[in-house]
C-alpha cells in the first residue's frame, strides 16, 4: 500500500471486487464487504454459492489488478462470521477489518497466517476490552481502526452520545493513540467523516497512521451501488442525512441513513409489514439456533436491514424497497466520479471536484 488511504467496506453490495480492486490499483487498501456475498455472487453468476466459496472468490477477484486486499466482516452477522474469516484467510486476504460489535473471538477462529487482523473501535474502553481478550488468545491487533460518530451505517455509540464534544473523532483519537503506544504501538487508522485531503493532512499531523474513507467511494463508477442509490446521495441535503434509532437496525446500533430512502420512509410511516426472510443478522435462540431477529415481528422499531441493503446493492430491487446509508458529509457529493479521481483528490494531486463546499451547501 503506497498511500495511507483505506477504502471503507460498505455493505451490502457496495464494496465489491470492482471497487476494491480499483482502489488497490491506485495504491490504497481496497476493501470488500463480506455481507451477503453468497446471494450477491449467486445473482452475478447465476449459480448457488456457499458463504465460504463466495468470500474466497471475491477476495481473489479483488486482488486481480494488484495492490493490497481487505475485507470488512461484521460481528453482527454471527451466523456467517467464522466461515467468512476462514475463507478470507484461505484466500490470503491482506487485511481483515472487523466491527459492527466487538470482534472478541477473531484471533481464535483460525491461524491468520499473513493476514492482518484489525478491529474497529469507537472508544478507548472498547480497545481495552479487545486487547485483554486477544491477549488470552495469544494475539495483538495488527492495527486499529478508530471510527467516530460521523460514519455511514452502524455507529458504535448510544444515540445520546453521538453529538457529545468528547466523541468527536479528534477528541477520541489522542487517548486511543496513547493506549496503543503503550501496548505495542501498532498503526491507528481514523474513520468517520474523513472526506477530503485537508481532513487527511489534519489527522496525519495529529499522529494517525492512516485514514479510512467510505462515502467518497460510494458514488464512483466502480461502486456497485445502484444508480438510484448514487443519485439519492447526489440529491441529499445536510438535513436529509439522519441518525436513526427508531425505526432502526435490528442490530440495536444507531444507523446513519438518508431519511427519504424508500424502506426507511415506509418503516417510519409504519407502512411496511414485518418481514425477515434472509436471516443474516439473526441471533441465537434458547436452543442455540440462529432464529431471532427483531425485524421479524416489529416494523415500528426496526427496518429489515438485510432486504433494504440488498436492494440498494441491486439484488432484489423488484421485490424490496431500498435502504440508503451514507456518512454525514455525503451531501457534499454532487456528481459521480471515478476511483482514480477520488484517490488523486484525497492525496492532494488534483484539486477537489465532485463535492460542494460546506459553505455553499
Amino acid at each position: 500500500m503506497s498511500s495511507p488511504i483505506i477504502q471503507g467496506g460498505m455493505g451490502i453490495g457496495v464494496s465489491l471486487s470492482p471497487l476494491a480492486s480499483a482502489v488497490a490499483a491506485e495504491g490504497g487498501l481496497g476493501v470488500i464487504s463480506s455481507a451477503c456475498l453468497d446471494r450477491l455472487l449467486g445473482k452475478r453468476n447465476n449459480r448457488k454459492y456457499t458463504t465460504y466459496d463466495a468470500v474466497y472468490e471475491e477476495v481473489c477477484l479483488s486482488r486481480e489488478l494488484g495492490g493490497m486486499s481487505g475485507i470488512n466482516v461484521m460481528v453482527a452477522i454471527g451466523r456467517d462470521y467464522d466461515v467468512t474469516v476462514k475463507a478470507s484467510i484461505d484466500a490470503k486476504v491482506d487485511v481483515i477489518i472487523s466491527g459492527g460489535g466487538l470482534p472478541l473471538t477473531l484471533p481464535g477462529i483460525a491461524d491468520p497466517g499473513e493476514s492482518a487482523l484489525v478491529p474497529i473501535v469507537s472508544s478507548t474502553r472498547a480497545l481495552e476490552i479487545i486487547y485483554k481478550k486477544w491477549e488470552r488468545l495469544g494475539y495483538r491487533p495488527d492495527a486499529i481502526v478508530l471510527e467516530g460518530p460521523l460514519a455511514g451505517g452502524h455507529l458504535g455509540f448510544k444515540v445520546e452520545e453521538i453529538n457529545l464534544e468528547s466523541n468527536k473523532l479528534e477528541n477520541l483519537f489522542p487517548p486511543v493513540k496513547e493506549y496503543v503506544s503503550k501496548h505495542g504501538d501498532v498503526p491507528v487508522i481514523v474513520a468517520g467523516g474523513i472526506y477530503d485531503h485537508n481532513d487527511i493532512v489534519r489527522f496525519l499531523a495529529m499522529g494517525a497512521d492512516g485514514v479510512q474513507v467510505g462515502t467518497r467511494f460510494l458514488v464512483t463508477a466502480e461502486s456497485s451501488a445502484t444508480d438510484e442509490y448514487k443519485q439519492a446521495v447526489i440529491d441529499a441535503r445536510p438535513e436529509d442525512i439522519v441518525v436513526s434509532f427508531r425505526p432502526g437496525s435490528p442490530c440495536g446500533l444507531p444507523f446513519m441513513v438518508i431519511k427519504d430512502a424508500p424502506m426507511f420512509a415506509s418503516s417510519l410511516a409504519q407502512r411496511r409489514k414485518p418481514r425477515c426472510d434472509k436471516g443474516y443478522i439473526m441471533t441465537k435462540n434458547r436452543d442455540g439456533q440462529y432464529a431471532v431477529c427483531k425485524a421479524q415481528t416489529d416494523n415500528e422499531g426496526f427496518f429489515c436491514i438485510c432486504n433494504g441493503l440488498l436492494s440498494s446493492g441491486g439484488y432484489n430491487t423488484d421485490a424490496e424497497e431500498p435502504l440508503y446509508t451514507v456518512g454525514v458529509n455525503g451531501y457534499r457529493i454532487d456528481r459521480t466520479t471515478t476511483v482514480h479521481e477520488v484517490m488523486q483528490e484525497l492525496q492532494g494531486v488534483m484539486p477537489s471536484s465532485g463535492l460542494v463546499s460546506p459553505e455553499a451547501a
